[in-house]
Formats: structure tokens, sequence, C-alpha cells
């Protein structure tokens, strides 16, 4: 529950950040510093970003967060690598299947800024841990990733209560576009019904007025969702079977009626549109 800190690898002397200028912007982020300056790649590097979920969407946040300069990440997921997560998720490897999501994306978000303070959070979002895992004025951006919809609408709601500014990934699966996401007010959606559901239920469970402007951002595709496809090895009377045994209550694969398709190159421009509404936002804040 409580955040592991990870240790920051030792930096020789003719690393890049042997060149750093005050505040620390080290040659790692030119390319981004002559793009925002040098007050936003500040703001950056001392900017506070939790990132819930570390799946397909929420793997790549993480790494376009790090890679533009974020200095303080916290990665929120519940559960291990799945062989079947090798096609759209970015920690997935050979020698991943098994291990920890937020602690192989912590590490290697590591290793790409190793002057980054980066805290791995082997947790599932629930109510119940919901004080502790996010507290007014604890983070300047909130990434949700989270693909369960109870947990998605408690963690949306406690955003808006607190005033955490949120970015929210609504239905990447069943999507092979990349060309029609958008990224609007949640309330602004459309041609999505998952975010449709969402907006519904969070009116209904928690009051949020999603008629009009949420303050909640949602990226979002507007291609319609491709239903799944059977395959050679679905069981012929229950369909997909689970083959990443689990040892925590929260994972559901075995209680799904269907498993929708997903792939990388549209879960990823989900993940990286994310990243680019904080990263903007940020940047920009005076």
């Amino acid at each position: 529950m409580t955040p592991q800190p990870l240790p920051s690898p030792e930096t020789p002397p003719t690393a890049p950040d042997s060149l750093a200028r005050p505040f620390k912007l080290s040659r790692r982020f030119d390319r981004t510093g002559r793009l925002l300056g040098d007050s936003a790649m500040e703001r950056l590097a001392n900017a506070r970003v939790v990132v819930f979920g570390l799946g397909g969407v929420g793997s790549f946040a993480a790494e376009g967060l790090v890679r533009s300069g974020v200095g303080h990440l916290t990665l929120v997921d519940h559960d291990d690598v799945c062989v079947t997560n090798t096609n759209r998720q970015l920690h997935a490897t050979v020698k991943a299947v098994g291990k920890p999501k937020a602690e192989l994306m912590a590490q290697r978000c590591q290793e790409i800024n190793p002057a980054a303070k980066v805290e791995a959070v082997r947790e599932f979002y629930r109510a119940d841990v919901a004080e502790q895992m996010l507290q007014a004025g604890q983070y300047d951006f909130v990434v949700d990733a989270i693909d369960n919809v109870k947990a998605k609408l408690h963690l949306l709601h406690r955003c808006v209560t607190l005033g955490v500014p949120v970015v929210s990934s609504m239905g990447a699966a069943g999507r092979l576009d990349p060309t029609a996401i958008r990224v609007e007010d949640l309330s602004e959606t459309h041609m999505d019904p998952f975010a449709k559901d969402i907006r519904k239920l969070l009116k209904r469970k928690y009051a949020v007025e999603t008629d009009k402007h949420t303050g909640i951002t949602a990226v979002y595709s507007i291609e319609a969702r491709r239903l799944p496809v059977t395959l050679q090895y679905d069981d012929a009377t229950d369909g997909f079977l689970c083959v990443c045994p689990q040892d925590n209550e929260f994972h559901t694969c075995d209680h799904r009626t269907q498993i929708d398709g997903s792939v990388a190159f549209v879960t990823s421009c989900f993940g990286m549109n994310a990243a680019g509404v904080v990263v903007r936002r940020l940047a920009s804040a005076r």
C-alpha cells in the first residue's frame, strides 16, 4: 500500500546530467525544452503526476510523461504482466510475465530519467483506500487509465470533489483507427458508448453534472467499436479462458462474458494523448 521509492541509478560524471543548468534541465530533455522553454521545463520537473492503471493506455501515458521531463511520478496498478498483454503494453516482454506492472514501469521510467522521483504502488484503486491514494494537493494531475467502471467512477468523482485536474481514457478496446481519437471535456464526448455510460453513471451515482463542463478531460474515439472475434483456442462452451493465474480478488478475466480486442497502435495513442494533455496544461501553468 505504501509507495516504494526506487533508488536512482548513479549518474556517471560524463552523463548528460553533468551538463545541467539551473533547476537541473539536462541535455536529456533538450528537444522538449526547445519546444517549451526553460520555465515550462522547470514546472514539469517539479510537477507531481499519478497514473492509475498501467495497461495498454496507462503504460504509454507514463512513458510520455517521464520522457517529457515530469519529475515526480506515482504509478498505480495491482496487476502482474500476463502473456496476453504483449500485444499492447509497454512493459510486457517475455521476461516480464508474472512480474508486477507498477514496479516494472517504475523501473523503466527511472532508467529513462534517473533524476526523476518514481513511486510504484501495487494496489487496486477503490473506495476504501481512496483517501490514502488521492488527497487534495497531493498531485498536480491525475491520469485515469482504469478499465474497471466502478473504480473509474469513484476516481473521477473524487478528482472533481477535490478539484484535482484529471484526464480520463474512455474506450480504447475494439478500435483500429488511431486517427479517430479525440480529446474533449467529458460533457462534449460523442459517438463513444463507453463515454456515454460514464457520463450517465457519474450523474446518477455521484450527482456530477455531466450535461455541462465537468473539468474531466476525456480521451475517446469516434470509431465504432468492433465486436470480438471467436478464436480457434476459445473453449467451445465457456468462450475465453484466462491463461494468467492471479492471486487477488480484483482480477476479473474469468468473470467476463467476452474479451474485447485491442491493438498497440490505438491504445498507445490514447496514452500519449493523455500524457500530452498533462504536459501542455502543466507547461502553460502560471
